[in-house]
């Protein structure tokens, strides 16, 4: 099940990414397929980007709020906000686990040998801050004087930004490295400091500060794709402990809000008291009934 996972984490980065244009024209894509929103991290400046990014678009939308109140404008990005919704309330923080880029980067680098470390619990948290404060808070107060704010995760913090769309950009129009500054640098430190801790542990990113991981994690108690532990038949072995990327203990806390569904739990359970369920029904394999009907029969272990 993992190396399926990967091949659709593959198949999603080249989807998200599929203008391949980009050396020609060493520019950013603006066609048709831009206005698709992306579920996961995926930045809109990236030069081979077909979609834009959900956190990057709904900070430019609540930036954008008190100009178009000001000018008697009364208009909300729902598209935006109803994309991330249904993608939340349907599967939540799965898109980490199967569809997001710069998660995928994350586990490629952890896979290189190295002594490796956990993450104190505590700092999942600082992604909430993140999501409240340079999401939210920050592009609706502070503003302009033409009233318009700025898109304050995308601007200072955001490290996929720096690996996909600073750095090729760079590399495309070398004219931009004669106006390039501290801003740029800092970022670039910043994507250094997830890099190398990528390498040591696993998802940092993912972990302690991703905005769009945290809003996926406000579905998580009531999402309909999700993992149901049997509480019958597990033995709190804690096989689960050991191979869980984002240190999830699923025999303790299965609606955790850092689960990305990825299935590892499952396939490592001896028990098989890990399934996955969608609307609250175990995924079942589907059989000839005696009377040649398609019929339902009891769940198999994944993986």
């Amino acid at each position: 099940m993992d190396t399926i996972r990967k091949w659709v984490q593959a198949l999603f980065v080249l989807l998200a990414n599929g203008s391949w244009s980009f050396p020609f024209t060493r520019t950013i894509y603006q066609g048709p397929l831009k206005v698709v929103c992306s579920p996961g991290l995926n930045c809109y400046s990236c030069p081979a980007s077909t979609t834009y990014c959900p956190m990057g678009a709904l900070q430019q939308i609540l930036g954008g709020v008190r100009m178009a109140l000001e000018n008697g404008q009364y208009f909300f990005g729902l598209y935006v906000v109803g994309t991330l919704g249904v993608i939340g309330g349907f599967v939540g923080r799965m898109v980490c686990g199967w569809l997001c880029p710069f998660g995928l980067f994350q586990e490629l680098l952890h896979k290189i040998p190295s002594l490796k470390f956990g993450i104190p619990r505590v700092l999942r948290f600082v992604k909430f801050a993140v999501l409240l404060l340079m999401v939210f808070v920050l592009p609706l107060t502070a503003v302009s004087e033409l009233g318009i704010g700025s898109p304050w995760f995308c601007k200072y913090l955001c490290p996929a930004g720096t690996l996909e769309a600073g750095l090729p950009m760079l590399f495309l129009q070398p004219s931009l490295r004669e106006v390039i500054g501290q801003l740029f640098y800092s970022k670039f430190a910043i994507l250094l400091l997830f890099t190398a801790w990528s390498v040591l542990a696993s998802r940092p990113f993912c972990r302690t500060t991703c905005p769009l991981g945290a809003f996926y994690a406000l579905f998580s108690s009531f999402k309909l794709v999700k993992l149901q532990l049997n509480q019958e038949r597990c033995t709190n072995c804690k096989a689960c402990h050991a191979v869980c990327p984002m240190g999830v203990h699923f025999n303790e806390s299965p609606n955790d809000t850092e689960c990305i569904t990825c299935l590892a739990c499952s396939r490592i359970c001896p028990f098989q008291a890990i399934q996955l369920e969608i609307g609250g029904l175990p995924l079942s394999t589907i059989r000839k009934g005696a009377k040649g009907k398609p019929g339902l029969v009891t769940s198999q272990p994944l993986g």
